[in-house]
């Protein structure tokens, strides 16, 4: 069924519930559309006045950084060998590609690539564990988080919310033209994040061959 329809067949209350919940898991480390179920409830908030968009946007935005502040702490307990974990059990997700470009993004950006992360498909599952792991302040985790959240939730259901207002009529036909243009940009990110991952496990695999040759000692 369509996510729209499902969601127009629950009650007001459980839709809040459903996308802080989703947003929540996503945000805390496990693969899930959030973006796409958020994308869903802010047009279905749009054409069924019940369905209060600022409840909408403080619920997405409340899921999103409690779900980065569990991973964090998560991330900070477990530490490395939580990602060894992870990369074992979910390879096409936390693979050692895809970990080294989210690290060289914090090291690049630091507390910065947490909010921007929020808006990356992929990153968003990597944000808060791995600032986590890597002992970022956590005063400078929760200003980014706080941000990237309610930036990102936020800003998705009001845009959302106002072109359905807007575009009734038109949306109401072909409301799957927004759900489809939610995905491809999902898609797009996530295909971009894994050339950039794979790229950085061929380096990492070529400096791997070349290292043993540098550092064989010397003939006394």
């Amino acid at each position: 069924m369509h996510v729209q329809e499902w969601l127009d067949s629950v009650p007001a209350v459980a839709v809040y519930a459903l996308v802080g919940l989703v947003i929540g898991l996503e945000s805390l480390g496990i693969p899930l559309p959030g973006e796409i179920v958020l994308v869903s409830a802010a047009l279905l908030s749009s054409q069924h006045s019940e369905i209060n968009p600022l409840i909408l946007g403080a619920c997405a935005s409340l899921g999103a950084i409690v779900g980065d502040s569990i991973g964090y702490a998560i991330g900070r307990k477990g530490g490395r060998p939580l990602l060894a974990w992870l990369g074992r059990k979910f390879p096409k997700h936390f693979g050692e590609g895809h970990i080294a470009t989210a690290e060289r993004s914090f090291e690049k950006w630091g507390m910065w690539a947490v909010f921007f992360g929020r808006f990356i498909a992929l990153l968003r599952i990597f944000a808060g564990p791995l600032a986590g792991v890597l002992h970022m302040p956590y005063w400078k985790f929760l200003i980014a988080n706080v941000l990237g959240g309610i930036v990102w939730a936020g800003g998705t259901t009001a845009v959302v919310y106002y072109v359905g207002i807007v575009a009734e009529d038109w949306l109401k036909r072909f409301s799957y033209f927004g759900l489809a243009a939610a995905v491809l940009v999902g898609l797009g990110s996530m295909l971009l994040v894994r050339r950039r991952a794979q790229k950085a496990a061929a380096e990492r695999e070529a400096a791997g061959r070349e290292t043993p040759a540098e550092t064989v000692p010397a003939a006394e």
